[in-house]
C-alpha cells in the first residue's frame, strides 16, 4: 500500500511504534478491571433477615438468634428472604443451647407463619468488607437490580461505540482518545462516591461510553503506525495486556476489599493516562485522507526523526504524499455514515457477518465471566484461572491466525467454545470442578474469539469507514454483553436455558464467519473500492481454481498460442 512504503521510509518498526504501542497498551490493563468490575463490587455476600428489635435486648448469641428467628431451606442453610413472624423459642432447650430440629422444618408439629425481612438484613461480610449489594440491600425482591447495573453498563459500552465511532473518523484518533481518558477517570472517581444505586449506575454509564472510545481509536492508533507483517503479533500483545488485566484485577480486589476503594483503584490512574497521551502522534493515514496532507507530513516526519532517520523524512512533501496516495485520497472524498457499511454486496456481507461472530462472543463471553459466584469456588481464584485461560488461548490463536488464517481460526474458535458450553449441560451439577473446567475451556475459545476478530475486523474494514465499522461490530458486541446479564435472570426458573443460549450462539456465528474473506499477507484497504476489488481478484482466484483439470490444461494451451502468434506477427511486421 502506498502509506506504507511511506511509513517504511520514516521507520515502520523503530523506537516510536515501540514506545507508541506500550504507552498505549498500558491502559488497556484497567480497561479489563472496568469490564469486570462488577464480580467483586457487586458480589453477593451470605445473608440474611435481621432479628426481631426485641431481641436486642436479650443475652442471646448470635447462632441462637438466628436459629429462632430465621428458618432453614432443605439443605439446612438459612433462609435468606423470609424470617419467623415471631421467634420460635421452642426451639431453644432450657439450657439455652439449640434443639435438634431438622433442616426445612419450621417447627416439629404444626406450621408457622413467614414474613419478608421488615427489618432489613444481616451480611455475613467474610471475602469483601462492603459491595453495592450489602450497601444497597440489592437482594430478595431486587436482587435483578445487580444484573441490572452490568447491563446499564454495558449500555453505556454501546452507545459509546456509536458516539465515538463516528466522532473519531470525523475529528481523528487522539483528541477522542483523550477525551475517552478523562471521561473514565472522571466517571470512575464519581462511581466511587455515589449515594445510591440510580447515581452508580449513572456514572457506571459514564464509565462504559468512555471503554468504547479507549478501545475503538487505541486500536485504530496501533495498527495504523505500524506495518502489515507485525500487525497479528502487535495485536496479539494488545489481547495480553487485556488478559493480564483480569489477572491483575483479582489482586487488587484481594487486597481492597472495600468496593469504593477498589473502583478508586481502577479509576484514578487514568488521570495519568490522560496525561501522557498528549504526547500521541495522530494517525497520518487519516490525516492524509482527510485532506490534511501538511500535518501529516509533520507526523511522518517527526516519527522519522525519534526513528533516527531525519534525512529520509525531510524528503517527504505534499507532492510525494499525494502522488502516492492519489488513489486512496480520490475514494475518501465525501463523508462517509454506517449507511456505507450496508452499501455495496461485499461490505454488506462483510457487516452482517462480523455482527453475528461479535454479538456472539461477547454474549457468551460475559454470561461465563461474569457469573463466578456459581461455581463454588473463591471468587479471587476463579478470576485467576479465568484470566490465566487465555495466555494458551492466545498464544494457540496467534499461531492459528499467523499459518492457518484469520477465517478458519476464527470459525473454529466460535465452534469449540459452543459445544464446550453445551456439554456442561450434560454434566452432574454436583460436579462442579468438571464444569469450572468445561466452562474455563470456553471461556478461553471465547477470548481467542475475542483477539481474532478485533485484528479481523479491523484488516477488514476500509481506512475511511474504519471507525465506523469497528463502532459497528463493537456496538453489536455490547448488544450482546448487555442481553447476557438478563439470561442468567432465567436460569432461576429453568436452570439449563442460560447455557442453550450460551452455547449455540457461538455455534450459529461460527458457520456465518465462513463467508468472510480472508485477510492473511493482505495489506490495509483503504477505500470502499479497495475491498470490492479484493473481493473480485478472491473470486476470479477461487473460479480458476475451481477449472477442472483438462479445461485447465486447454486454457493454458489456448494461451500460450496466442503468445506464440503475437510474437510471430511482431517479426513479420515489425
Amino acid at each position: 500500500m502506498a502509506f506504507g512504503d511511506l511509513l517504511e521510509i520514516v521507520g515502520s518498526t523503530g523506537r516510536f511504534q515501540i514506545l507508541h504501542v506500550t504507552l498505549l497498551c498500558i491502559p488497556v490493563l484497567l480497561m479489563a478491571s472496568h469490564n469486570l468490575l462488577q464480580n467483586f463490587v457487586a458480589s453477593v455476600p451470605r445473608h440474611y433477615c435481621n432479628a426481631h428489635a426485641n431481641l436486642s435486648q436479650l443475652q442471646l448469641s448470635p447462632e441462637e438468634t438466628l436459629l429462632i428467628t430465621v428458618p432453614l431451606d432443605q439443605t439446612g442453610k438459612p433462609l435468606r428472604c423470609q424470617r419467623y413472624v415471631t421467634p420460635q423459642w421452642h426451639l431453644l432447650t432450657k439450657n439455652g443451647t439449640s434443639s435438634s430440629a431438622e433442616p426445612g422444618d419450621t417447627k416439629n408439629d404444626v406450621d408457622v407463619d413467614l414474613q419478608g425481612c421488615t427489618e432489613g438484613w444481616s451480611y455475613n461480610m467474610t471475602e469483601r468488607s462492603s459491595t453495592i449489594i450489602s450497601d444497597w440491600d440489592l437482594v430478595c425482591d431486587v436482587r435483578s437490580l445487580k444484573q441490572m447495573g452490568q447491563t446499564v453498563y454495558m449500555g453505556g459500552v454501546l452507545v459509546g461505540a456509536l458516539v465515538f465511532g463516528g466522532l473519531s473518523d470525523r475529528y481523528g484518533r487522539r483528541i477522542l482518545l483523550l477525551i475517552s481518558h478523562m471521561l473514565m477517570a472522571v466517571s470512575g472517581t464519581c462511581a466511587a462516591f455515589s449515594t445510591s444505586f440510580p447515581l452508580f449506575c449513572l456514572f457506571r454509564f459514564g464509565c462504559g461510553m468512555a471503554l468504547s472510545g479507549l478501545g475503538l481509536n487505541t486500536f485504530s492508533l496501533i495498527v495504523e503506525w505500524i506495518p502489515t507483517r507485525v500487525r497479528t503479533v502487535v495485536g496479539t500483545i494488545t489481547g495480553y495486556c487485556y488478559t493480564v488485566g483480569q489477572l491483575l484485577l483479582a489482586v487488587i480486589a484481594y487486597f481492597i476489599r472495600d468496593w469504593r476503594w477498589l473502583t478508586l483503584a481502577v479509576s484514578l490512574p487514568f488521570y495519568g493516562f490522560f496525561l501522557f497521551s498528549w504526547w500521541f502522534h495522530e494517525s497520518s493515514r487519516w490525516l492524509v485522507l482527510s485532506n490534511k496532507s501538511e500535518q501529516a507530513i509533520k507526523n511522518l516526519q517527526s516519527v522519522a526523526n525519534f526513528n533516527g532517520r531525519r534525512e529520509e523524512g525531510e524528503k517527504i512533501d505534499i507532492k510525494m504524499v499525494q502522488e502516492s496516495m492519489k488513489k486512496e485520497m480520490s475514494g475518501s472524498q465525501g463523508s462517509y455514515s454506517v449507511l456505507d457499511l450496508f452499501r455495496t454486496p461485499t461490505m454488506r456481507t462483510m457487516t452482517v457477518c462480523l455482527s453475528a461472530v461479535w454479538l456472539s462472543t461477547s454474549f457468551a463471553y460475559y454470561g461465563l465471566a461474569m457469573d463466578l459466584q456459581k461455581f463454588g469456588v473463591d471468587i479471587y481464584l476463579i478470576q485467576v484461572i479465568f484470566g490465566a485461560v487465555d495466555i494458551p488461548a492466545k498464544v494457540v490463536i496467534t499461531v492459528s491466525m499467523s499459518f492457518i488464517g484469520r477465517r478458519p481460526s476464527q470459525c473454529g474458535a466460535l465452534m469449540i467454545a459452543g459445544v464446550t458450553i453445551l456439554i456442561n449441560l450434560l454434566i452432574p451439577v454436583d460436579k462442579q470442578t468438571v464444569r469450572t473446567c468445561m466452562a474455563v475451556l470456553g471461556k478461553g475459545c471465547l477470548a481467542a474469539s475475542f483477539n481474532c476478530c478485533y485484528l479481523y475486523s479491523g484488516e477488514l474494514y476500509p481506512t475511511i469507514i474504519r471507525q465506523n465499522g469497528m463502532g459497528w461490530v463493537s456496538m453489536m458486541a455490547r448488544v450482546g454483553a448487555m442481553v447476557a446479564p438478563m439470561v442468567l435472570l432465567a436460569g432461576e426458573y429453568i436452570p439449563w436455558i442460560p447455557g442453550l443460549i450460551y452455547g449455540g450462539a457461538p455455534i450459529l456465528s461460527g458457520v456465518a464467519a465462513i463467508f468472510l474473506p480472508e485477510t492473511l499477507g493482505s495489506p490495509l484497504p483503504d477505500t470502499i473500492q479497495d475491498v470490492e476489488d479484493r473481493n473480485t481478484t478472491a473470486a476470479a482466484k477461487k473460479r480458476d481454481q475451481s477449472l477442472p483439470g483438462p479445461n485447465l490444461m486447454v486454457l493454458k494451451q489456448r494461451t500460450y498460442l496466442m503468445l506464440e502468434k503475437h510474437i510471430q506477427d511482431k517479426v513479420l511486421h515489425p
